[in-house]
C-alpha cells in the first residue's frame, strides 16, 4: 500500500515508522522541509536502536527507512496513493484545509484519515466535498510501542472503509478497535476517569501529586501516577482534552474538570516540555520530596472498629494482617484508654463513624480496605485528630509479618473513601458510562484501555475483580456522603449489581431478542 502522510511532526514521524517497517511505501510530507528532513533521520535513529536491541536485522531497518519517500508539496498529484493519514495539529480549520487541498489532487479512491483524538470526525469530513471518504484513524504515542489504534467513522463514512483500515492496522501488527464517533472516542473518554478525579483529589486537598501518584502506583497498581501521566503528556494537552470531552458531553458532572488547570497551564506549567509541571524536570531538579520516615510508637495497642456490619470482613482482615506482624491488637467493642481506632472505610468518611459510634475523635484514624498491588496502606486523618496519635497509627500500619518488608504508609487528609477508592471508582465508573452510551462493546472498551493507557486491568474487569455489588456499594456511598452527582451510579452498575451479571457483560438488548428473518 502507498501512503501518505500529512505532518512530519511527533504523531508523523511515528506512524511512518510504523508503517514502513510493516513493508508500506510512505511519502511524509509537511509544510516545513526541514520537518520532513528531522523525521526521516529520526525514524533512522529509531530503527537504529531496534537493530542494535536485536528486535530488526540492519537490512531490514535500512529496507524500511528506504521504503519513505519524502516529500517538497504535500498537495503534489498521486495517483498511486491509497491512503492519507493526517497528523496535523488539533484544529478544525487547518484539518479542513489539508483535506480539503488533498481531495483536489489525489483521486477519489484515496481514503482519508485522521489522526484526531479529540475533533469530531464527522465535522472534518463535513468540510469536505465527498464526506464519506473520511474516518478517523487514531494512534497514540509513541506509535510503534502503542500497539492500539481507534478506528473511527464519522456519521457518513462509507462502510467499507473501517473494515479496509482495520486490516491495515492489524497486518501491521497493532490491535484495531472500532468506535463510535463520540468525544474523546474511546481511550481518551475512559482515561479523565484517572485525572478528574487526581485533580478533584488535590484541589480538595486530600493528599498532594506526589502522595496521590505513590497511591495509585502501589495501591493501584498503574504504571505511572495522574500527575506523572500529566507531566508527560503536558498539561496544556490534558487540560484541551479535559474541556473538550466536557463540553462534548454537555457538561455532564462525571466529567468535571478542575479549576486548577487554566492558571497553570497559562503559567506554562506544562510538565515535561517545559521542565516544570507539577513535578520539576531537567539538570538539579530534585523531583517529588520522599517520604517522611515512620517515628511513631509501633507498640501502641489498637482497635480495629468496622464502621458498619457490611465492613465487618475488611475489620476482620485488618485485624488478622496486624496481629500477624506482632500489633497489639485489642478485642471487644470498646477502645480501651489510650489505644488506637482503626477504622477501615468504603466509600465514608472517619469522620462519620467517630460521630455514628462515638469513637475518641483524638485518636481513631480511617484505612483504606482495598488490597494493595504493593506494600502501601493509606492512612485518613480527621481534623480532630492529634498529630502524635498519628505518627503511631502510621508505625502500627507499617508493620509487616514475619520480618517482611513494612508497608509504606500514605497520610491523607480524610475524604468519603480515600484516595485509592476515589480513583478506582471514578475509573470504573466513566467506563460503564461509556458501555451504557455503546460505542463499544465492554472487551474493546477493556482491550483498548489497557493497551492505550497501561492500566494493570481493563476497567470493567478491574470493577469485576472488586464485584459488581461491591463497586455499586461504594458509588451509592460516595454519592450519599458527598452529594457530589460526579459519584452518582451509572445504570450499568446498578441493573449489573442487580442482576447478577459481571461489569464486563454486554448483556441481552432489544435487538437480540427480535427474529431478524420475520
Amino acid at each position: 500500500m502507498r501512503i501518505r502522510i500529512v505532518g512530519a511532526g511527533a504523531m508523523g514521524r511515528g506512524i511512518a515508522q510504523w508503517a514502513a517497517a510493516a513493508g508500506h511505501t510512505v511519502e511524509l510530507a509537511d509544510v516545513r522541509a526541514e520537518a520532513v528532513t528531522d523525521a526521516v533521520a529520526f525514524v533512522r535513529s529509531m530503527l537504529g536502536r531496534a537493530v542494535e536491541k536485536g528486535r530488526m536485522s540492519a537490512g531490514d531497518a535500512a529496507e524500511a527507512v528506504g521504503r519513505i519517500v519524502p516529500l517538497d508539496d504535500p498537495w503534489a498529484a498521486g495517483p498511486e496513493v491509497d491512503l492519507v493519514v493526517e497528523a496535523v495539529r488539533e484544529d478544525l480549520e487547518t484539518k479542513a484545509e489539508v483535506f480539503g487541498r488533498l481531495e483536489r489532487v489525489l483521486p477519489a479512491s484515496t481514503v482519508l484519515a485522521t489522526n484526531t483524538s479529540s475533533i469530531p470526525v464527522t465535522r472534518i469530513a463535513a468540510t469536505l466535498k465527498d464526506p464519506t471518504r473520511l474516518a478517523g484513524l487514531h494512534f497514540f504515542n509513541p506509535v510503534p510501542l502503542m500497539r492500539i489504534v481507534e478506528v473511527v467513522p464519522g456519521a457518513t463514512t462509507r462502510p467499507d472503509i473501517p473494515p479496509m483500515l482495520t486490516a491495515l492496522v492489524e497486518s501491521c501488527g497493532h490491535r484495531a478497535v472500532t468506535v463510535a464517533d463520540t468525544p474523546g472516542f474511546l481511550v481518551n473518554h475512559a482515561g479523565r476517569g484517572l485525572v478528574t478525579e487526581a485533580l478533584a483529589l488535590l484541589e480538595e486537598r486530600v493528599a498532594g501529586p506526589a502522595d496521590i501518584d505513590r497511591v495509585a502506583r502501589d495501591v493501584l497498581g498503574l504504571r505511572m501516577g495522574p500527575f506523572e501521566l500529566m507531566d508527560l503528556t503536558g498539561l496544556d494537552v490534558t487540560a484541551a482534552v479535559i474541556d473538550s470531552i466536557w463540553e462534548g458531553f454537555r457538561y455532564e458532572d462525571r466529567l468535571r474538570p478542575s479549576a486548577l488547570t487554566p492558571n497553570r497551564v497559562a503559567a506554562g506549567l506544562h510538565g515535561r516540555k517545559t521542565g516544570q509541571g507539577w513535578f520539576a524536570y531537567g539538570p538539579g531538579a530534585a523531583g517529588p520530596a520522599p517520604e517522611a520516615p515512620v517515628t511513631g510508637d509501633a507498640d501502641r495497642p489498637v482497635l480495629v472498629v468496622a464502621a458498619s456490619p457490611s465492613g465487618e470482613t475488611d475489620a476482620a482482615a485488618l485485624r488478622a494482617a496486624l496481629a500477624s506482624a506482632g500489633a497489639r491488637v485489642e478485642d471487644g467493642p470498646e477502645p480501651p484508654e489510650g489505644a488506637l481506632v482503626v477504622v477501615p472505610v468504603w466509600g465514608t468518611t472517619v469522620a462519620s463513624a467517630v460521630a455514628e459510634l462515638g469513637l475518641p475523635a483524638g485518636r481513631t484514624f480511617g484505612v483504606d480496605p482495598l488490597p494493595a498491588a504493593g506494600r502501601r496502606r493509606v492512612l485518613a486523618v480527621t481534623p480532630a485528630a492529634g498529630a502524635g496519635a498519628a505518627r503511631d497509627a502510621r508505625a502500627v500500619l507499617a508493620r509487616a509479618a514475619d520480618g517482611g518488608e513494612p508497608f509504606a504508609v500514605s497520610v491523607v487528609r480524610d475524604t468519603a473513601g480515600s484516595v485509592a477508592q476515589r480513583l478506582l471508582a471514578s475509573i470504573v465508573s466513566v467506563a460503564a458510562s461509556i458501555a451504557e452510551r455503546g460505542p463499544a462493546a465492554p472487551a474493546e472498551i477493556d482491550l483498548a484501555v489497557t493497551a492505550g493507557l497501561g492500566y494493570p486491568l481493563g476497567p470493567l474487569a478491574w470493577g469485576d475483580r472488586i464485584g459488581a455489588a461491591r463497586m455499586l456499594e461504594l458509588h451509592r456511598a460516595l454519592h450519599a456522603t458527598t452529594g457530589d452527582p460526579r459519584h452518582r451510579p451509572t445504570r450499568w452498575v446498578t441493573e449489573r449489581a442487580a442482576l447478577g451479571l459481571a461489569l464486563t457483560d454486554p448483556g441481552t438488548s432489544p435487538g437480540d431478542c427480535l427474529d431478524a428473518e420475520a
